[in-house]
C-alpha cells in the first residue's frame, strides 16, 4: 500500500520537473553598455511660475548683489527650490550654498568617461560638472523675467538662465551650449 502513494508522488514530481523545464535556441544580444541613465518620459508635476505677492515691508538689502525690480520669489520646499527653464530643457535645485543644473549639454567635459549632464556653481562661483539625474523634482517653469529664491536672484532668458548670489556676486550662466561662470 504505501508503493502506491510513493509512485503517485514521483510520477507527479517527474512531470512538473519535465513540465519546468524549457530551453530557447538562439544567442542574446544586448545593447552596448551606457555609463548614463536610461531616458524615458518621467511625470513632473508642473506648477506654473508664482506671481510677486505685493509688500509693503522689504527690508533693506545687505548684499553685493541686488534683484532688479519685480522679481518673483520662489518659495522653498524643504531648504530648495526646483525650477526649469521655459523651454524645459535645463532643469535647477537650488539652496542658500549652491545651484546645481541638469541639461543636455551640447559640449561639456567627460566625467568619469562620459559627458557631464550637470554642473554646480558655489556661492563663491567654482563650478563643478557632474553626472546625475535631479529625478522626479517639483519643478517651477520659469518665465523670461527675474526671480529670487533663497539668496540667489534667478535671471531667465531665451538665451541661457543666469544665477546670481546676492551675497558674494559670484555664480553662472546655464545654457544647453555651454555654462560661464563669473
Amino acid at each position: 500500500m504505501t508503493a502506491r502513494p510513493l509512485l503517485g508522488a514521483l510520477l507527479t514530481a517527474g512531470a512538473l520537473l519535465t513540465a519546468c523545464h524549457s530551453s530557447i535556441e538562439g544567442s542574446p544580444v544586448t545593447s552596448p553598455p551606457s555609463l548614463t541613465e536610461p531616458t524615458f518620459p518621467t511625470p513632473r508635476p508642473s506648477r506654473s511660475s508664482p506671481t510677486p505677492s505685493p509688500s509693503t515691508t522689504t527690508p533693506p538689502a545687505t548684499t553685493t548683489s541686488q534683484a532688479p525690480p519685480g522679481a518673483a520669489a520662489l518659495e522653498p520646499t524643504n531648504g530648495y527650490v526646483f525650477i526649469q527653464t521655459k523651454s524645459g530643457k535645463t532643469r535647477c535645485q537650488i539652496s542658500s550654498r549652491e545651484v546645481g543644473c541638469e541639461s543636455d549639454f551640447t559640449n561639456s567635459p567627460i566625467v568619469d568617461g562620459a559627458p557631464a549632464n550637470g554642473v554646480r556653481v558655489s556661492t563663491g562661483g567654482q563650478i563643478h560638472w557632474v553626472l546625475g539625474n535631479l529625478g522626479d523634482i517639483p519643478a517651477v517653469t520659469l518665465d523670461y523675467r527675474p526671480y529670487r529664491a533663497l539668496g540667489w536672484t534667478v535671471d531667465a532668458g531665451s538665451d541661457g538662465t543666469r544665477f546670481t548670489n546676492d551675497a558674494t556676486g559670484h555664480g553662472m550662466v546655464v545654457a544647453v551650449q555651454g555654462v560661464e561662470s563669473f
